[in-house]
């Protein structure tokens, strides 16, 4: 299997790592490190890995699952940054990864109010503009248009009647965390070492220090890139960051009448931040996402929304329902702390307002890379190598990411050929026939997953633990009562595997 991640592979990968002299060593296996590991490691350069829990354990997993083409840095003024997403969305889903990027309408219903919809169409013609402007982008998605009450009815049942309404396109992620172990997968295709349950606890100098599965090893780099998110000042002290925390609820799509499209429904007092009901392929829906500052140091533990963060979401949607939602329609909820970088002046006094522009910064010879937005992970990556590259003297000038097929991925037409469910090509591309050869029994009813999936992440996509199985490789924790009944055939897919 192309760029396995088996035990047998870690295992000699921390054979042969203690000593070792690398060009460039990787500390965090979000999207932003997998990016970097694999954009190094396809220019020639030896690359490690080490990331602390496990692939997309921190921020990268959170997210709204949406690779965007920047509306909102339209709204700020953000030009290069809307092109920049627009460009990296393309390429997404017309090279990289296509069997996990679709187009997902938006709708802006009139029962947000007229004014609302009016810019909603105005920036949805401004966001065509941006996307016809850079390569690939001219056909990947339908054009803004503006929809009957008929259309409103069809695409999001739940939505008030009596009023038309916008609907502008997107990419949606099938997943978030996938996206990070195709990238680290792919990473691994061309030599780079990927271990997780790797901490590193200094850089001292060209020397790293690392604990892996309770032992001390030290390494050599040329450069260490530290990619490790709102954790990132725990190895470059003087970074300017301003963490925020953005949460979304989770929901049977049923309780909007099964949409279609995502709802979007303008925060209030704001012209610039929505609320989107995301529906997913496996009938919930996520519904946020909040902006909230973060004080004080970034704890390890997940993030929690709160009652307030709840309450807002559920409000704001609310103003269009005909039927409001309440708590009691949640199956579940989930949030992720963002690494902004804070400016010397910022556009304005909140996290909200801070720009999603990336920060590259030297300190020695740790390089940090942080701050973007997973949309742009693959230009913040080449960057970071490009200055890597200046610094070592050695490697490929350019980098080569940009037509670069990750594992699984292949052209549409292609992908509609593969020979297994749906379902799966959507998570796995061209791997979907392997996955599904190992095994179709369900790991709990009434959810799609299968056991072939969870056998398949311990064979070769690095997962070594329940959490990596249920709440990394597939997203059953997301809905804690559906995680409850499927520990015990993790546990067992694990005993019978490692």
């Amino acid at each position: 299997m192309t760029g396995s991640l088996s035990p047998g592979r870690r295992a000699r990968d921390l054979e042969t790592l203690p000593g070792s002299a690398v060009d460039v060593v990787v500390v965090g296996g979000g999207v932003t490190g997998a990016g970097v590991a694999l954009d190094a490691a396809a220019r020639g350069l030896s690359v490690v890995l080490l990331e602390r829990t496990d692939l997309a354990a921190g921020t990268s997993r959170w997210s709204s699952k949406l690779v965007h083409g920047g509306l909102r840095y339209l709204a700020h003024g953000e030009l290069g940054l809307a092109r920049e997403s627009a460009r990296e969305r393309a390429v997404l889903m017309g090279a990289t990864a296509p069997h996990l990027v679709r187009p997902l309408p938006f709708l802006v219903p009139d029962a947000a109010g007229r004014d609302v919809t009016a810019l909603a169409g105005l920036g949805g013609r401004l966001g065509d503009a941006v996307r016809r402007s850079v390569p690939g982008g001219r056909g990947a998605l339908p054009a803004t248009r503006r929809v009957p009450a008929s259309d409103v009815g069809r695409l999001v049942p739940a939505v008030r009647a009596g009023g038309g309404g916008v609907v502008f396109w997107d990419g949606q992620l099938t997943d978030d965390a996938r996206l990070v172990v195709a990238l680290a997968r792919t990473a691994a295709a061309f030599g780079a070492r990927v271990l997780t349950g790797a901490t590193v606890t200094a850089v001292d100098g060209a020397e790293v220090h690392a604990e892996v599965d309770g032992a001390r090893i030290a390494l050599r780099a040329g450069v260490v890139v530290n990619a490790a998110g709102v954790w990132a000042q725990r190895l470059a002290p003087r970074l300017r960051l301003v963490p925020s925390r953005g949460s979304h609820l989770v929901l049977p799509s049923a309780r909007l009448g099964s949409p279609s499209a995502a709802l979007t429904v303008p925060l209030p007092g704001s012209r610039s931040r929505y609320v989107f009901a995301l529906p997913q392929p496996d009938g919930r829906t996520y519904l946020g996402l909040t902006d909230e500052p973060v004080e004080g140091p970034v704890p390890d533990d997940d993030a929690q929304p709160s009652a307030a963060e709840v309450a807002q979401l559920l409000d704001t949607v609310n103003q269009v329902l005909t039927t409001p939602l309440s708590r009691a329609d949640l199956v579940g909820a989930y949030a992720g702390y963002r690494p902004l970088v804070l400016p010397q002046a910022g556009p304005g006094g909140s996290t909200a307002d801070l720009s999603r522009k990336h920060l590259l910064a030297w300190d020695g010879p740790v390089l940090s890379v942080v701050g973007g937005k997973l949309t742009t992970y693959r230009a913040m990556a080449e960057q970071a190598v490009d200055a890597a590259v200046a610094r070592l003297g050695r490697g490929a000038a350019r980098s080569v990411t940009a037509r670069l097929p990750l594992v699984g991925a292949a052209p549409r037409r292609a992908l509609e050929r593969v020979a297994a469910p749906e379902r799966l090509v959507a998570r796995y591309g061209t791997e979907a026939p392997a996955v599904e050869a190992l095994g179709p029994a369900l790991v709990v009813a009434d959810r799609p997953e299968t056991v072939g999936e969870l056998r398949f992440a311990v064979r070769h996509e690095g997962a070594r633990t329940v959490a990596d199985l249920l709440d990394r490789r597939t997203r059953i924790g997301l809905v804690p009562a559906d995680r409850e009944r499927a520990v015990p055939v993790a546990e067992q897919v694990l005993a019978e595997e490692r």
